[in-house]
């Protein structure tokens, strides 16, 4: 059969169309991984945790967003705008029960699980020269306490409550990301910054170098008032420059979530690689040598994604 020229030039445009869409189909998988502060824990793991997946899945753009962190990470995959994002655990619940006060419009009902990783250690840390010591040291002195309405500012509300206060104790509340806080610490403009982070966080072993610091306990009886998700926990002696005993704290979980509207078979990759590749992360930070597959469904506040479910039946994690 004789072809014209013209079906020849057509087919040609059809051939290159076709592969055009299939290569931006293709490109068309992305992953957006939501963080938080640049100086906090989650941003580090985030930015292994993309090059995991851009190595690993084929055909995946991703991304590495910094954001004030919890309560907006969970707003954002909400919304479409994340494939995975980091949150503490009393934020996810508050999400998934639509806490207006916590910062959710409402019932965030489109977030899924993907695991539960590290434990966060709620960090108060004060100049020397400020004189705080103690919670009630606090009365009359200024505090950072995160962003307005992130995982971090949630936390520090619970822990003052507990102790008997409120932010009109303080002489100043301040909402600033960890390494500001730090520098006014540094500048005589702050006295204290409370940060929930993984244990040894960088903005804090930055601050411990630059000046003499007190580590400020959340005793045990205050953290047994607030009960789960909270725990009873221990900053370990010299854990930051100058710690010299062990700090009574409290831990909140750390999860990784999603929502229902990626792909089972990338929430399946997304989980696999996570556990295939815990060496990677432990080396972009010390926090995830506490993340194990067997305790990666323990106290999951929300469904998880079916992707997620399918590997953890393969390991024998769910019958």
């Amino acid at each position: 059969m004789t072809i014209s020229p013209r079906t020849a030039v057509f087919a040609g445009a059809l051939a290159i169309s076709t592969a055009f869409c299939g290569t931006t189909a293709k490109a068309a998988e992305f992953i957006n991984v939501l963080t938080g502060g640049t100086s906090g824990v989650y941003y580090p793991l985030g930015v292994a945790l993309s090059k995991i997946y851009g190595d690993n899945i084929a055909g995946v753009t991703t991304q590495v967003q910094a954001t004030k962190a919890s309560v907006e990470n969970l707003n954002l995959l909400q919304a479409g705008r994340g494939e995975i994002g980091f949150s503490l655990g009393d934020s996810v619940q508050m999400a998934w029960e639509g806490n207006k006060d916590a910062g959710f419009p409402g019932k965030l009902d489109k977030l899924r699980g993907i695991a539960a990783i590290y434990s966060n250690y709620i960090q108060i840390v004060a100049s020397q020269e400020s004189g705080v010591k103690t919670l009630a040291d606090l009365k009359g002195k200024s505090l950072s306490v995160g962003a307005p309405k992130s995982g971090t500012e949630l936390n520090a509300r619970t822990i003052l409550t507990a102790a008997g206060m409120s932010y009109g104790d303080l002489g100043k509340a301040e909402y600033l990301p960890f390494a500001e806080s730090v520098e006014l610490i540094k500048n005589r403009q702050l006295d204290a910054t409370l940060q929930s982070a993984g244990m040894g966080v960088a903005s804090i072993r930055d601050l411990a170098t630059s000046l003499k610091i007190n580590v400020v306990a959340v005793p045990k009886a205050d953290v047994e008032k607030i009960g789960a998700p909270y725990l009873p926990a221990i900053i370990p002696a010299g854990t930051y420059e100058g710690q010299t005993e062990d700090v009574e704290t409290a831990a909140v979980g750390n999860f990784l979530i999603t929502h229902e509207g990626v792909s089972d078979e990338t929430a399946y990759q997304m989980t696999k690689l996570l556990f295939e590749n815990l060496p990677a992360l432990t080396a972009a930070h010390a926090a995830a040598k506490a993340i194990n597959v067997k305790k990666a469904i323990d106290g999951m506040p929300v469904p998880l994604h079916p992707g997620a479910e399918r590997y953890y039946k393969e390991v024998g994690v769910l019958k």
